[in-house]
């Protein structure tokens, strides 16, 4: 009989768990391992950065919800995956045999890759994991007792820039509420063209919704901007014109920084010729497979998906919630099918759908496809944001805890927006 082995505990690989454990026969199992106890749910992590969370309200431990459900659960993480030999090493140096493999582990985050960046032996602060998230929920609070300017964005190579726009809106929200808005310049610095880019070539009007959104809150932005290089309190940055071309060099002093980096493939699979790219990303096919390891899967941040667009300054694509929502059902469904003799041919969509909290209010977009041109191309904005993500946060929690796989999307969120099941 079949083992399937999940790596990842997070967004992806919970609810992979889950569906996979409803379709597997009898006499099959299904392992998780991660590299530690806790599952934590990433999109509140600018909440938290801010102290609107704190770690017990997004983390909790996993096992006994795995468990309870039949599943395996191994803490001790993978060090290496062996293709060749259909196994993982892990941590601890014992290694674990698998039929199928389903990578879900997220991103390396890149932080070496811009001198003084980052959280650790770094000068800015991060929202990528609840621990880099805690380090700037402990901050935060001497820091609006002596305020001064803020630098936030994300540096080139970032894929990931929704949360970046979150945490500067949460963070201007939360200095109003504070009544020392007046006290702190913000600015943001951010590798991609123009505002509301936002790694897709920009959806409906983002570029105009959030170049509002920002005049309005007072907040500053510099594009196409290459970060080379942070001191403690002070960013360097050079600004490139269309072409590519320098165009300005900027010295921004700040009193606070949240950076998002470029990420990369984490260590276990980098470099694995056939497996991953040249950054270490999954190579995958539209089902969610690997091309030469053909019983290997990836689903999430960690799949190779090329730049929508060339920009004059490296951005890569962001996968969205509800592209890692449809690459787990297909992925799913394929080790299903081939689990019974059937061909595996489930695509997951790769639409871009997602909520972004600006703390009292938000925006939301659909990009159908993610490449231009597309069949839906909506954005909209309003409280209802704000109140759909504090709902997310809420269902998700819960269905990991309960150990459901219902569709979230699906089922809730395109409903909320009035647009139909996305194909």
């Amino acid at each position: 009989m079949a083992h399937i082995v999940i790596m990842g505990a997070g967004i992806g690989g919970m609810p992979a768990a889950y569906e996979m454990q409803e379709k597997i026969r009898k006499g099959d199992k299904v392992t998780v391992i991660s590299n530690g106890e806790t599952f934590h749910f990433t999109p509140s992590n600018p909440w938290v950065g801010v102290k609107w969370r704190t770690r017990k309200d997004i983390e909790f431990p996993v096992r006994a919800y795995l468990e309870r459900k039949g599943i395996n659960f191994i803490s001790s993480g993978v060090k290496r995956v062996h293709p060749e030999k259909n196994q993982v090493e892990l941590g601890d140096g014992q290694m674990v045999d698998y039929d199928y493999l389903v990578i879900a582990t997220g991103p390396k985050l890149a932080f070496e890759e811009v001198e003084g960046l980052g959280p650790n032996g770094g000068y800015t602060y991060s929202v990528c994991n609840v621990d880099h998230a805690m380090k700037s929920h402990d901050e935060w609070e001497h820091f609006t007792k002596n305020p001064g300017p803020i630098v936030v964005g994300a540096v080139q190579g970032a894929s990931c820039f929704g949360p970046a726009y979150e945490y500067a809106f949460i963070m201007e929200t939360d200095l109003r509420r504070r009544k020392i808005r007046n006290k702190v310049p913000i600015t943001f610095v951010t590798a991609e063209p123009y505002i509301g880019h936002l790694g897709l070539g920009g959806v409906g009007d983002s570029k105009g919704m959030l170049e509002s959104a920002m005049r309005d809150k007072h907040i500053k932005w510099i594009c196409n901007a290459k970060v080379t290089k942070v001191e403690a309190g002070k960013m360097y940055v050079t600004e490139v014109d269309e072409t590519g071309i320098e165009k300005k060099k900027h010295e921004l002093p700040f009193a606070y920084s949240m950076m998002l980096p470029a990420f990369k493939g984490v260590d276990a699979v980098f470099g694995i010729e056939g497996l991953t790219q040249a950054r270490g990303f999954i190579i995958v096919d539209e089902h969610q497979r690997n091309p030469k390891y053909k019983n290997i899967f990836a689903v999430g941040v960690c799949v190779a998906i090329p730049p929508v667009e060339p920009t004059p300054v490296p951005t890569g694509t962001p996968k969205t919630g509800y592209m890692i929502e449809s690459m787990v059902t297909a992925t799913v469904e394929n080790i299903h099918a081939e689990l019974n003799g059937k061909p595996a041919d489930n695509k997951a969509t790769w639409n871009a759908v997602c909520l972004a909290d600006f703390g009292d209010t938000g925006i939301a977009f659909v990009a159908l496809p993610q490449i231009p041109p597309r069949n839906v191309n909506w954005f909209s904005e309003g409280k209802w944001v704000h109140l759909a993500k504090i709902a997310f946060e809420k269902y998700f929690i819960r269905k990991i805890k309960k150990g459901s796989s219902d569709p979230f999307y699906e089922k809730s969120l395109l409903k909320m927006m009035g647009i139909e099941k996305l194909k």
